[in-house]
């Protein structure tokens, strides 16, 4: 069921000051059946797709956890623009404009994806994917190479995510906030950052999940699923065990200061990865493309050549 909501935009994934401006989206209520299926059924995810040159394989970009096909918009048209490729942004669900579903694993997002490349003819794609959707974007390569031309992974890696962000806490701080009705946006921002202050103290931080509080029928909300997101939290920490490798090109971009991935890492990006080529982005944190953003778009149009 699909209802209509007011979302805040946030730049090309930026965690710094941005100003939001607003527009009214179709934001999917999650489901209350609690049922769970044995085998995860494709959501209609939300997308942008710029158009482009079609006999080149197309850039897809996928999110992390708690963002949205926002947070590459500048860097998909600029990309689109550079590269001559067709260029996908979208959102995985439970996120954005996407439909919210009970089951928030790597495999259920893998079965989206593997609904809407084919359907838009975009594969076998460049798949890009950024820390939850890095390892959205291995899975998908190692069950399905021929997806996927090749894969960029950003500052993840396909072990447990075990560095210092603590999603729990932002979790909880999410579910804990209280916006009386009818309030004005700009108010029920304001309340909100305050509210959440109090556990999570980085201003960047709560600038970028703020970007999920959308009004719905003068009552605020969170567009992300959080019930699901908090369920399955440790599966997203961790990288579902495989034993296939794949042999495409690889390129992991790695945050110069950032530690989410680690040198004891590597061995199994090699086992699971032959082909990979590991590079750091220097200056930049977990958030490369925010951080670096022509150090990262370079990289990617190294790699794609």
């Amino acid at each position: 069921m699909l209802c209509w909501a007011r979302t805040c935009r946030l730049p090309h994934g930026a965690l710094g000051p941005f100003a939001p401006s607003f527009s009214r989206v179709p934001v999917a209520l999650s489901s209350s059946s609690g049922q769970r299926e044995v085998k995860p059924r494709p959501l209609p995810l939300s997308y942008r797709l710029l158009d482009g040159d079609a006999t080149l394989p197309a850039i897809v970009f996928l999110h992390g956890l708690f963002g949205s096909k926002t947070n590459f918009k500048s860097i998909a048209k600029a990309l689109a623009q550079q590269t001559s490729r067709r260029v996908l942004t979208v959102d995985a669900r439970n996120h954005g404009d996407s439909p919210h579903g009970p089951d928030a694993s790597y495999e259920a997002m893998c079965q989206d994806l593997q609904s809407l490349l084919p359907r838009l003819g975009l594969a076998p794609c460049a798949l890009i994917g950024h820390s939850m959707g890095g390892k959205t974007a291995m899975l998908l390569a190692l069950q399905r190479p021929d997806l996927v031309e090749r894969l960029i992974v950003v500052d993840i890696s396909p072990v447990k995510t075990t560095a210092t962000s603590n999603f729990a806490t932002y979790v909880a701080a999410m579910k804990s906030i209280n916006i009386p009705d009818e309030m004005p946006r700009s108010q029920a921002r304001k309340l909100a950052d305050e509210q959440l202050s109090h556990t999570i103290q980085d201003m960047d931080v709560r600038q970028f999940l703020l970007t999920n509080l959308v009004e719905v029928d003068g009552r605020f909300r969170w567009r992300v699923n959080l019930d699901a997101l908090a369920e399955h939290l440790d599966k997203i920490m961790n990288f579902p065990p495989q034993q296939e490798s794949y042999s495409g090109p690889a390129l992991f971009l790695l945050g110069g200061n950032s530690q989410y991935v680690c040198p004891s890492h590597h061995p199994e990006i090699r086992r699971l990865f032959p082909g990979a080529r590991i590079q750091t982005v220097p200056n930049a944190g977990h958030w490369v493309h925010a951080d670096c953003p022509q150090d990262f778009m370079a990289a990617i149009q190294g790699f794609l050549v």
